[in-house]
């Protein structure tokens, strides 16, 4: 059987979730900004058209975004991942098979499903209907080609947000139109040596003949791009999500940090987001890894601090991690110095059930795995840090805390922040 990819990918998904709880401001300029307000992740086509670039730092462009009265929102990831998880769970129903291959973005396996082009428009109303965030859906017989297809889904209004490339000739057509910096997986500098060889087009791409030289500068991986262009599937779909070896999570601070108490406060709050996603992949660790740094781009004295920390036996329990974490913290501060970040990493990651104790260790409270488990539940519940450990901190205004002075509303899933009826 031939097979068929299809790849659904939510419209300016951030920007589409801070509308969705706020209809005032269809059709109008929307952003959203990275950590600590810095920069553009995400616009609608609103705020492309009034030439903000992705990625372009929002103090550059303020001026120009309160003339034309653009809605600028920080990111609340808490809501995005919900509403992520939504859309997904709306996928799942046309297919057997699909692969999440980010917070916004599917692919589905429509192997054997007649009339493509409208089963693909059913899909769209489905999605909005259930969960009011637009989606455009490209479709091919290879990976490549369904991304492909996408790209042109998006970027011309004419299609109605879905693209067939099943047939050679539409491939023919598309791939003429479509810049090689365009393709799945192909950078700034691969675009380079591309074009460098008088490849400009996906078109170019699939049919130049010395394959052998495309294997031999941009690898094998170079070379099942160029196969997956001419309709040839080399890349499955992933139905397994792997289990993370290494799990990091690192924020930079919104206002300088100085004391030791306030770093702890940091590093317990990050361990206690690492350990929860270690829980949800089943896994425990071993290794803690601590650091802290100044900001490179001030003129103050520069220290980066590095230190790691390694228990006896596996754990993920929140806790036990904060503890170990905490003494390497302690080790590698040093009084004096302004610091604008610190981040932790866990390592020697296995599996829950494959992990054993060590013989000169205490054992884990029978309730630890119990306790952790609640806490996770109530949390996704109610709102990241609704439970907490105390280690946290447990004052309401935190200088280590990111900016996010233009946060929405956790609309589904802060209890406190819900819409409300009058």
């Amino acid at each position: 059987m031939n097979k068929t990819f299809a790849l659904v990918d939510c419209n300016a998904f951030f920007c589409s979730c801070e509308r969705l709880f706020r209809p005032d401001l269809q059709n109008k300029p929307v952003g959203v900004l990275s950590n600590n307000d810095g920069c553009f992740v995400s616009r609608t086509k609103e705020l492309k058209k009034l030439g903000v670039k992705m990625g372009a730092p929002y103090f550059k462009v303020k001026a120009l975004c309160e003339r034309h009265k653009v809605s600028v929102f920080s990111s609340n990831f808490s809501l995005y991942t919900n509403m992520s998880d939504r859309v997904m769970l709306t996928l799942a129903q046309f297919t057997p098979e699909l692969e999440i291959y980010s917070v916004d973005e599917a692919f589905l396996n429509l192997a054997g499903f007649k009339d493509l082009k409208n089963y693909a428009h059913e899909i769209k109303q489905t999605v909005v209907r259930n969960t009011g965030i637009p989606v455009s859906v490209g479709i091919g017989p290879t990976k490549t080609l369904a991304k492909t297809a996408n790209y042109l889904a998006k970027k011309y209004s004419k299609f109605n947000g879905v693209v067939d490339l099943t047939k050679k000739e539409d491939q023919d057509k598309a791939l003429a139109h479509v810049k090689v910096i365009e393709l799945w997986g192909v950078a700034k500098a691969t675009a380079d040596k591309l074009n460098a060889l008088n490849i400009y087009t996906a078109k170019d791409y699939r049919d130049f003949k010395n394959t052998r030289l495309i294997k031999n500068i941009f690898t094998k991986v170079g070379l099942q791009r160029q196969e997956e262009l001419q309709g040839k599937s080399r890349f499955e779909l992933e139905l397994i999500t792997k289990k993370k070896k290494e799990i990091m999570c690192s924020r930079s601070f919104g206002k300088p940090v100085y004391s030791l108490e306030s770093l702890r406060e940091a590093v317990a709050t990050h361990i206690t987001s690492a350990c929860e996603k270690l829980r949800k992949q089943d896994s425990v660790c071993a290794e803690i890894q601590v650091y802290t740094r100044t900001s490179p781009f001030k003129n103050v004295p520069q220290y980066y601090g590095f230190n790691s920390s390694k228990m006896l036996s596996h754990s993920s329990d929140t806790r036990k991690v904060i503890k170990y974490a905490l003494s390497a913290l302690e080790s590698l501060y040093k009084m004096g110095y302004e610091y604008k970040k610190a981040g932790v990493q866990l390592s020697q990651i296995r599996d829950r059930k494959l992990s054993q104790m060590s013989l000169f260790e205490q054992y884990e409270p029978d309730n630890s795995e119990a306790l952790m488990r609640a806490m996770d539940e109530i949390n996704r519940r109610d709102g990241a840090g609704t439970i907490k450990v105390a280690a946290c901190g447990l004052r309401q205004k935190k200088a280590w805390v990111m900016n996010q002075n233009r946060r929405s509303q956790r609309y589904v899933t802060g209890f406190w922040e819900l819409k409300k009826v009058k």
